[in-house]
């Protein structure tokens, strides 16, 4: 399992990402990115135009696929849960909801060693906790170099708080998906 999270910026992070990966890529992608509550759905079909891969909004309760990219919808926090999503409305975390923390630390705790996670441009801390728990748990913390995010303020707070976490530029970051999805 992949999570990655992003903000400020996060959308156009992400779909240079998600561009280089194939269609046989085989790994499950939950996406975390902040955006306003009353944000209509038009991210999955920005994302999806040109991709291999398949992107949907997740619904609660859904059976995660490998092969799949799911992003969490506006105003809900995204959590993994016995090989499915599931979707909540509790407190914003860090003034947000999605918040990346809550996902990052779902991944943790049902994914362990073999989750990989991603924190991409954006402001604020949001991801920094959930990325050492994931690190703790054993999992790969990936970090965008903060020298090119639009938003270095959230791959900084990762950095500090995860110093063995691989910084890459988005390129090398969807190189090392695919290798490290290869070697699972």
């Amino acid at each position: 399992m992949i999570v990655i999270g992003g903000s400020l910026g996060g959308s156009a992070a992400l779909r240079e990402i998600l561009l280089r990966l194939p269609a046989h890529f085989p790994q499950a992608i939950a996406v975390v990115l902040h955006r306003h509550r009353d944000a209509e759905s038009l991210l999955v079909p920005l994302l999806q135009q040109g991709l291999a891969l398949e992107v949907v909004e997740v619904e609660d309760k859904q059976p995660i696929e490998p092969g799949r990219v799911y992003v969490c919808p506006a105003d809900y926090h995204l959590m993994i849960d016995q090989g499915c999503f599931t979707l909540s409305t509790d407190d914003l975390v860090h003034f947000a909801r999605p918040s990346i923390d809550v996902l990052f630390e779902s991944a943790a705790e049902w994914e362990r060693n073999k989750a990989i996670g991603v924190i991409l441009t954006g402001g604020g801390t949001d991801g920094t906790t959930g990325a050492q728990r994931l690190h703790e748990a054993g999992g790969t913390v990936l970090v965008q170099d903060p020298s090119t995010a639009e938003g270095p303020w959230m791959p900084t707070s990762a950095l500090t708080a995860v110093p063995a976490a691989r910084v890459l530029t988005l390129p090398q970051i969807a190189d090392t998906l695919l290798e490290l999805s290869r070697a699972r």
